[in-house]
């Protein structure tokens, strides 16, 4: 089931929070402060993304997954830490930050002279309650492959015990910093359909490790679809969510044609 809607998220969630619906995944990227202006028609603020986030804890099934990608402006000289201060109200609302994981960028935009170059944004992963889902991704080359040595841990009293050696693979879990491409990258010098896309690989990966095939899949701010195509490609559920009337048709031919 492919479900892409065009309308406000805090009204359609609030449309489906009534009807009993309940998400086991949320893979999106909301506006990160005002650094795009999205056709004019966007506002973002405090109180709407909270509104946002309490809609999330309710349309969210226990055991479920919101994965938050946001940046923040720099203004003033001062980046405004919101992405800080929205991790924070997901857990006044409920939520676990489970996990604060970093995606790592290999293109830059020109900082100003007194800082380091900006090649990361945060990947907030928070939970209700202790995650029913977790398919760790295996595509780390182990350092000794097969040589393994034995495992010990060391007691409260200076003494060692061993540990049952562990089985031998080539491929070990990746780290929580992922590193890709922007999506501008992988259009090279193309026209991007929105301002804000996030890359598919991003998108598939999260679905794989907080979700099975069948299950429920939503993004509130669906934008070119994104999530909706991994959800496609990967045999999951998907609700999306998109204000823009614009985007929402991009959204949907790229789901159909994907």
């Amino acid at each position: 089931m492919i479900d892409l809607r065009h309308g406000d998220c805090l009204e359609v969630m609030d449309k489906l929070i009534k009807e009993g619906v309940k998400v086991d995944l949320t893979v999106t990227s909301p506006p990160y402060d005002n650094l795009r202006t999205y056709e004019g028609t966007l506002q973002w603020n405090e109180a709407i993304w909270k509104q946002a986030i309490e809609r999330l804890y309710a349309i969210t099934a226990d055991g479920g997954i919101v994965v938050w990608i946001v940046g923040d402006a720099t203004i003033k000289g001062s980046e405004t830490g919101t992405s800080f201060k929205q991790a924070l109200y997901f857990k006044e609302v409920g939520f676990r930050i489970h996990d604060t994981m970093i995606w790592e960028k290999p293109n830059f935009s020109m900082p100003s002279k007194n800082r380091y170059h900006q090649v990361s944004e945060y990947m907030f992963v928070f939970s209700k309650g202790s995650p029913k889902t977790f398919n760790g991704i295996l595509d780390r080359k182990n350092k000794y492959g097969a040589c393994l040595g034995q495992n010990s841990v060391r007691n409260k009293d200076g003494s060692i015990t061993n540990l049952e050696k562990p089985k031998s693979r080539e491929y070990g879990m990746r780290f929580n910093v992922w590193k890709n491409n922007t999506t501008g990258q992988d259009f090279m010098c193309k026209e991007l359909p929105h301002p804000a896309m996030f890359p598919l690989g991003i998108a598939n990966d999260h679905i794989i490790s907080w979700s099975n095939e069948d299950d429920l899949i939503l993004d509130p701010f669906a934008g070119s679809g994104t999530t909706g195509l991994a959800c496609k490609n990967l045999n999951r559920n998907f609700i999306g969510i998109e204000i823009v009337e614009e985007y929402c048709r991009i959204a949907k031919e790229r789901i159909e044609n994907g």
